[in-house]
């Protein structure tokens, strides 16, 4: 459908001239295509972190946690143990077995003494880093059996995040009242928690937490990924076995990795859908303001439709001027949103990044710069297609005679 040069002019001029009714019809389209640009980046975003998980050394691994109402690893009686570890040992197709213990560790470095999460790794078994899809960042890693040495969480090489001033290789703090060393800072994971942990050996663990030796808050196989599932159930009745549990009654539940992230996605996909189906329809409110206003301009436009019709004005080019006026209406609309839309992602997402919440940054892709004004301007020209129809069949006698 061509318009003309002249009928483009015209529909402008009339737009201009009826600022307030094309401001209200641009603000009701806006605010919709605004959150649906809002939401969808921050949800790509979330994908891109949960995908950057999912790589070769990941979909080879099963997580076996334990069941309960506290934090994993956290107490005795939420936790797995060093004969539960042997059990998954000895199950076919598991290849290595390493477990992993966590508590609350209290840190002074000068006069600031700071409360943060601990975490241990066997230094010959790293799987832990497979799952997390981060290395080290500077500095060097953990030695089997190192006592008194740590690996610490991004954020503590960084000033006023866990101290006034970040720390660096070979500094030295008192962790849980014993003086140790650091000898390498981890990647950004891209969360507080995460990005503020302590990382240790395990024999150095069972050391400063001598009451909780042999007590792991998940344990991590290394399995054969062509046999995952078979695997996966086979480890769920060795522990059932090795714990006297009844099927249905575990204290643990088994996963493999993809499964876990699959499940975020899944909830993620839910929570994207029900924001974006209340953004789409904010927008479909909005077409039926942008209807309601074509039938009003068709209605005062009626004299105004019939002189031009009696010059010779066919009946498409009435269509396609409001047609027009309406698309462009929605094209204004989805510019606006896009622009605002991309401004506010972009302040949040400095914002979040510099509370140390980088793994919320919104993705942008021009697929969604280009299909959220594409879907206002469709959005306008459907919502001005029945007031376009009706002016286009006004009757020129009866129009010219309209008051």
């Amino acid at each position: 459908m061509v318009i003309s040069e002249e009928s483009i002019k015209y529909s402008l001029r009339n737009l201009k001239m009826s600022k307030s009714r094309s401001s209200l019809t641009i603000l009701s389209i806006f605010v919709g295509i605004a959150a649906i640009f809002i939401f969808v980046s921050f949800g790509w975003g979330l994908y891109d972190y949960v995908n950057e998980f999912t790589t070769a050394s990941s979909i080879n691994k099963v997580i076996i946690q334990p069941k309960g109402v506290g934090a994993p690893g956290l107490d005795d009686t939420f936790a797995l143990t060093e004969s539960d570890l042997d059990a998954v040992k000895k199950v076919a197709g598991v290849y290595d077995v390493t477990g992993s213990s966590f508590d609350i560790a209290e840190i002074q470095y000068k006069t600031f003494k700071r409360y943060v999460f601990i975490m241990s790794y066997d230094p010959k078994k790293p799987l832990i880093w497979d799952i997390s899809n981060i290395g080290l960042l500077e500095g060097k890693g953990l030695e089997d059996k190192d006592k008194g040495k740590v690996v610490l969480g991004y954020n503590f090489q960084l000033d006023d995040k866990i101290f006034p001033k970040g720390l660096e290789v070979n500094d030295n703090f008192d962790l849980n009242g014993e003086k140790v060393k650091v000898v390498g800072f981890m990647e950004a994971v891209g969360n507080p928690q995460d990005d503020s942990n302590i990382y240790v050996s395990q024999e150095f663990f069972d050391e400063l937490y001598p009451e909780r030796e042999g007590g792991y808050g998940w344990v991590i196989a290394e399995v054969d990924v062509e046999k995952i599932d078979k695997v996966g159930e086979d480890i769920e009745k060795a522990l059932r076995k090795n714990k006297d549990q009844e099927k249905g009654q575990e204290d643990f539940f088994v996963q493999s990795f993809e499964e876990m992230l699959n499940q975020f996605s899944g909830a993620l996909n839910i929570i994207i859908g029900f924001v974006v189906l209340i953004a789409l329809i904010s927008v479909l409110v909005s077409a039926v303001n942008t209807a309601n206003t074509m039938i009003t301009s068709v209605i005062e436009r009626t004299k105004e439709i019939g002189i031009i019709k009696s010059i010779g004005a066919k009946n498409s080019e009435i269509l396609k001027i409001f047609l027009f006026e309406s698309a462009f209406l929605g094209f204004v609309s989805g510019a606006m949103g896009v622009v605002v839309g991309y401004g506010v992602t972009f302040l949040v997402g400095r914002i979040l990044e510099n509370l140390g919440w980088g793994f919320l940054s919104p993705h942008y892709h021009w697929v969604l710069f280009a299909g959220c004004i594409l879907f206002a301007m469709f959005t306008g020209a459907i919502s001005g297609a029945i007031p376009a129809w009706k002016a286009s069949k006004t009757n020129v006698v009866d129009a010219l005679r309209y008051e």
